[in-house]
């Protein structure tokens, strides 16, 4: 289903009773992402929330995407895997071998659909263009302060046009733009962004580079900015294909050399100069749950701000999951499978990329298994396909092919995978290129991996019998606690109750190797046997919390750095704590959680009467006050 405009989506959204309009004036700076976090944290209340009275001319669209149904009417499908359905059955059609010459004429009406999913460029203006800023000024937007630590205000949904100027190729992707003036922001695009690719091109040819924003629109242009495409596949072409007609593009008034949607809700203009210095932008309050720090990054200089008579400013904020971005990335999760299994890694049967692992750092892969080495196969292949060269920890299974066990269901596959495993041959290390937002690397951009092989093992993969585990009558948390006070709190539910041979341990840390000793001495005591991982995360976490555990482990852990056995028993213990120059020697800031700050909270709590959302909601920022460390959006290593 394609949407004339962003309203359109509102209008729908709100007719299938999953919007809310908000008419009490809430600030932009740090009072709507507050509320959004209440909201969207909260599953029977999670809705869409348009703000109508931002202070500006503009109302602002929050949270539309953040449901799986409405992500699903985002892209106008019952179910994602609808899509990844119509994706696996184009790609079919489109490989399969046609013999003759009626088979070949039998595929000329999937070639003319094909057609109709292309982007066409028409001529005159476009709605986008009705009004014209008389002098641009993006403080006219209702632009978010997200978090208290944040640099400043960020355009959080921006879809940022770029055209590669030899060969004239055009890019769509997402990247934050803080403002720093009226008509200049930065262009918050990393090194292995196309975007980035070709600004290094116009810094070598010595000329300005046009760049266009859209806002709005069809929230499928949203969708397929995000979408890791191939380089020079056109992302307009994939919106064409999920909304079923093609997107109409006009020219930009003071950038004509890009194009932008017609129907879009907002067209911010203008160019990067790359003989400019570059300006220090951050910090941002991330998706990781952490804030990504200050770095030097290009001046984007605005020439013009366009938008629709009826236009609405779409916004979104990301912190600690789940967020609107996690269904954003579920939605990338189906559609991209099918290309994935078909180009790449054809045994590949299921994906799914956990909230808590926001996005690349976890990823689970089901497999059928036919051969030995073929775990290793499918991990030496997903981490060179595009951006998974990014993912972090990489859990391989058979499980749904051998056993019956579903993806999601995360204990059962839990319990498959760690009793399939010698923890000492079937975890594999390596490294490479990571996201810069993770701040776990020694280096920024360059880090360690694992894959956990938990597939059924063949005779030539088996080094030793591996029995299903069951927790000894011997094992005692409160004896591990009574030895060891500076473990905090132990989380044994796992072994326990599920019979999954993996032990959670929070502890504060106070000298150097001090949670490699500690390892040492725990395998050492008894009732530890059978025992495959010990995961150590710091002591303001909750070891009994698996979600808040798993978040900040796969955040914080550098798996090839911070991995160790212990000598009596072969356990594979995990550092997933905080790292510091003091006790880790670790040279690069460590990034803060991000929270809101109690005085929004409180604002936020006598304004809520106001705002029609029903029953106050608690801030979810209060459960992690105790979290926090000193120093801001960087903790100082003192702490």
């Amino acid at each position: 289903m394609a949407y004339k405009s962003l309203r359109a989506f509102v209008d729908a959204l709100e007719q299938a009773g999953e919007l809310v309009r908000i008419k009490e004036f809430v600030d932009p700076v740090l009072e709507i992402a507050e509320i959004t976090d209440r909201v969207s944290k909260t599953p029977d209340r999670n809705k869409a929330l348009l703000f109508e009275n931002t202070g500006t001319g503009f109302p602002l669209l929050i949270n539309a995407m953040g449901s799986d149904r409405r992500m699903c009417m985002a892209l106008g499908i019952n179910h994602l895997d609808d899509a990844m359905n119509d994706v696996d059955g184009l790609l079919k059609k489109m490989s399969t071998p046609k013999n003759g010459l009626l088979e070949k004429l039998a595929m000329l009406p999937e070639l003319s659909k094909f057609a109709s999913w292309m982007p066409k460029v028409v001529s005159g203006r476009g709605a986008c263009q009705e009004v014209v800023m008389e002098k641009p000024d993006l403080g006219k937007l209702p632009i978010l302060k997200c978090w208290p630590e944040d640099g400043g205000r960020f355009i959080t949904l921006p879809a940022i046009h770029t055209r590669e100027p030899n060969l004239g190729i055009r890019n769509i992707g997402m990247y934050r733009m803080q403002v720093f003036e009226p008509t200049m922001t930065g262009m918050h695009w990393h090194k292995h962004k196309v975007s980035a690719r070709h600004f290094n091109e116009y810094k070598k040819l010595g000329k300005r580079m046009p760049v266009a924003v859209a806002l709005g629109g069809d929230p499928v242009y949203t969708y397929a900015a995000t979408a890791p495409l191939p380089d020079n596949v056109d992302e307009y072409m994939l919106a064409g294909f999920l909304r079923k007609k093609k997107v109409e593009l006009v020219r930009c008034i003071t950038q004509p050399e890009i194009e932008v949607p017609a129907d879009a809700d907002i067209i911010i203009e203008g160019y990067v100069d790359p003989s400019e210095d570059l300006i220090w932008e951050g910090p941002f309050g991330d998706h990781t749950g952490y804030y990504s720090l200050p770095d030097w990054y290009p001046r984007f200089h605005v020439t013009a701000i366009t938008h629709r008579k009826d236009a609405i400013y779409p916004a979104t904020i990301v912190g600690i999951p789940p967020q609107e971005d996690a269904w954003i990335g579920k939605a990338t999760e189906r559609i991209f499978l099918t290309p994935i299994k078909m180009t790449m890694v054809p045994e590949i049967t299921d994906m799914n990329m956990p909230v808590e692992g926001v996005f690349h750092n976890l990823v689970i892969t089901t497999i059928d298994k036919e051969y030995a080495g073929q775990g290793q196969k499918v991990m030496n292949a997903m981490w060179g396909a595009g951006q998974m060269m990014f993912n972090k920890i990489l859990v391989l299974s058979d499980g749904v092919k051998k056993s019956g066990i579903k993806i999601d269901d995360y204990k059962q596959l839990a319990k498959y995978v760690l009793n399939n495993i010698n923890p000492l041959t079937d975890v594999y290390f390596s490294q490479g290129p990571m996201d810069v937002l993770d701040h776990s690397c020694t280096k920024m951009g360059f880090g360690g991996k694992m894959c956990i092989d938990g597939t059924a093992k063949t005779e030539e993969e088996i080094t030793e019998p591996l029995t299903e585990y069951k927790m000894p009558n011997n094992f005692s948390s409160e004896n591990i606690s009574t030895k060891h006070p500076e473990i905090v709190s132990i989380n044994q539910r796992l072994m326990a109750e599920w019979d999954i041979p993996v032990l959670f341990i929070s502890v504060k840390k106070d000298r150097q190797n001090h949670v490699t000793e500690l390892h040492e001495q725990l395998c050492a005591l008894p009732g530890m046997e059978g025992i495959k991982m010990i995961l150590y995360v710091e002591h303001t976490v909750d070891a009994n919390d698996i979600a808040d555990v798993l978040w900040r482990f796969c955040n914080n852990l550098d798996p090839r750095r911070d991995h160790f056995y212990g000598k009596k028993l072969p356990i594979l213990g995990l550092d997933g704590t905080r790292k510091t120059k003091k006790y880790d020697n670790f040279d690069r800031p460590w990034p803060n959680i991000i929270a809101a700050d109690n005085e929004t909270i409180e604002k936020i709590n006598r304004k809520w009467s106001k705002l029609g959302l029903g029953e106050m909601l608690n801030s979810p920022s209060l459960r992690y006050s105790t979290q926090l460390y000193r120093g801001g959006a960087t903790v100082l290593d003192s702490e």
